[in-house]
């Protein structure tokens, strides 16, 4: 039995769903029930992410977790204490859930985490890799890196297989927050001042992609103790996105050649220089060790990615 954490969510959702199709038995969580379950996917109410969380009825039978609950990033901001509100969900509870687990018998432990561990940018032409000495920066990437070294502790005390992999910004059917606004700005034909950002390259990952690792992660040998990067293995600048963008929604992306350093500075006025510096910058990610560990290749091209994203896509 497979449990899957967050299956409410956009990467738990599409996990459970994968899973229920290649014929594993698979125990969904989750706040809220998830519409359109599979047939003979068993849904669990969840427990919060914190100290006091029973997992108990969820964890029977299981012998492997796939966590992918967490505190992702909150628009606007209500916590006094940022970190510790980081903390308390995704190191805390993540380590409540893995104990547990450990205790009811399971013996892989499968931990979505954050590329955000490895920091916000990489320097021309050198990729993230997953041996790389972490260095967040957010809350977030805090987070996730402090509940990162906390499972491989618990791993080393129990024998837990544990195994982490490190998403890249995730894309596809569903897709929220600025990736959203992004290609409703493209299908609306709004002219973006992004013409000239050619030279940067961003790893993306389409959630295919992402689920298909996830799911290899669960069976595969070689995962056990691991730590995996992901991407679509096609890195993009930001003007190239954009145009792959309006290729998907069968429309041309209206781009102004603005220079990015004066878009660098008017961000900086405004307020919105770390906006600024994920539209301009680099974070590219090394996949090749996960390809050979792992015998893996991302099955989803960016194009088709791109074009599945854009299926349905609101006004």
């Amino acid at each position: 039995m497979i449990l899957v954490t967050g299956a409410s969510g956009f990467v738990g959702h599409a996990l459970v769903a994968t899973l229920a199709a290649r014929g594993m038995s698979v125990r969904a969580v989750s706040r809220t029930r998830p519409m359109d379950l599979p047939e003979g996917v068993v849904w669990v109410s969840g427990p919060e992410l914190d100290a006091d969380a029973d997992w108990s009825q969820a964890l029977q039978g299981v012998s492997c977790v796939v966590h992918c609950a967490a505190r992702v990033h909150v628009m606007k901001e209500t916590s006094g204490d940022t970190l510790g509100a980081y903390r308390m969900a995704n190191v805390v509870g993540t380590m409540q859930l893995a104990r547990q687990a450990v205790e009811l018998g399971c013996t892989r432990f499968v931990f979505v985490s954050s590329i955000k561990v490895n920091g916000e940018e990489t320097l021309p032409g050198a990729a993230f890799k997953a041996s790389d000495m972490p260095r967040p920066v957010d809350p977030y990437g805090i987070s996730k890196w402090e509940a990162e070294q906390g499972l491989a502790i618990l791993a080393q005390r129990t024998g837990l297989q544990t195994v982490v992999v490190r998403p890249p910004l995730v894309y596809g059917p569903g897709v929220r927050a600025n990736f959203l606004a992004m290609m409703r700005w493209v299908k609306r034909g709004i002219p973006l001042p992004l013409g000239s950002v050619t030279e940067n390259r961003r790893s993306l990952v389409a959630l295919d992609n992402l689920v298909d690792l996830l799911a290899t992660c669960i069976v595969h040998p070689a995962a056990a103790g691991q730590s995996f990067l992901v991407s679509d293995g096609h890195d993009v600048s930001t003007s190239e996105l954009l145009s792959q963008m309006a290729a998907a929604l069968g429309t041309r992306a209206r781009q102004l050649p603005v220079p990015p350093g004066l878009l660098l500075v008017i961000a900086r006025l405004v307020g919105r220089e770390p906006v600024a510096h994920r539209l301009l910058g680099n974070l590219q990610v090394d996949i090749s060790p996960t390809c050979r560990t792992l015998g893996w290749t991302p099955p989803v091209a960016l194009a088709e990615g791109l074009r599945r994203a854009a299926f349905n896509l609101g006004s």
